[in-house]
């Protein structure tokens, strides 16, 4: 018999409305056989997280969370993963049988399992320096990466993101913006959101040869995206990403497998 005891989980941040999290998670849940779980979006800023978090029943086992919350979740967490530490970021809380919250970070699996097809050749070029930037950093030093280089809006958030990737055992350096397209080393993630792409588009030549990895996922293709390929180049949507650390979430949440080709079909291609 199915078991129908109600468990509650959700995604959160700001903006939501277009996230594809719960098509994912629902589609994960009924792969696995629970009938009993839900799981919602919910609009929600930095400054309501923690009372929204102390004031949920224990009907409520996980968390997905999005932009702007992957730094201020330390805050509600009582504890967080060593992967989650290194990369200063948390996406996912859990909450543990006492009642406490656990933060871990699935982006970094996410974006491995994205890439596990790309040739690097053992460099990368990473756009943007936030909470998805560092996890990208992580990810690429599992990947074997040993050559990263940061190209950021603010000259000193890229070298802060270098440093750290230097801190990790990379050979890393901050480059300008500006030259975010200039001899692109094999792969290139970037972690900036929609409406700072079509400026980085302009620039998008020569790239025959190179992948592109952009964490956006709708529209697609981005506007980064479509100059990428035009130019030659080979790319990878976020929702790869967004696909794989979600069933890395709901096995965290549920401690099963999710059959994750059903989660692809539940999203189709990326609108």
């Amino acid at each position: 018999m199915a078991d129908r005891t109600t468990r509650r989980a959700a995604v959160l941040g700001s903006p939501i409305s277009h996230s594809l999290s719960p098509a994912l998670h629902e589609a994960a849940y009924r792969s696995l056989g629970l009938s009993g779980w839900s799981y919602t979006a919910i609009e929600m800023a930095e400054p309501g997280l923690a009372g929204f978090v102390e004031g949920l029943d224990a009907s409520w086992r996980g968390l997905s969370l999005t932009m702007p919350l992957k730094e201020v979740a330390f805050d509600v967490a009582a504890e967080s993963s060593q992967l989650a530490r290194d990369a200063r970021s948390i996406n996912t809380l859990v909450r543990r049988p006492d009642g406490a919250w656990v933060g871990h970070n699935t982006d970094v699996h996410g974006i491995v399992a994205a890439l596990r097809s790309v040739d690097h050749g053992g460099a990368a070029r990473v756009i943007g320096a936030g909470a998805t930037a560092r996890s990208a950093v992580l990810a690429l030093r599992s990947m074997g990466v040993a050559r990263v280089e940061v190209a950021a809006r603010r000259p000193d958030a890229a070298r802060t993101l270098a440093d750290l990737a230097q801190h990790l055992g990379l050979r890393a350096r901050p480059v300008p913006l500006t030259e975010w397209a200039s001899s692109p080393p094999p792969l290139i993630v970037s972690t900036v959101p929609a409406g700072a792409g079509p400026p980085l588009a302009r620039s998008a030549t020569a790239m025959r040869g190179i992948t592109l990895f952009d964490v956006v996922y709708a529209p697609w293709p981005s506007p980064l995206a479509a100059a990428v390929e035009t130019a030659g180049g080979r790319v990878v949507s976020g929702l790869e990403m967004l696909l794989h650390q979600a069933a890395r979430q709901v096995e965290i949440f549920t401690g099963g497998s999710p059959d994750v080709d059903a989660m692809r079909a539940a999203v189709g291609s990326a609108p």
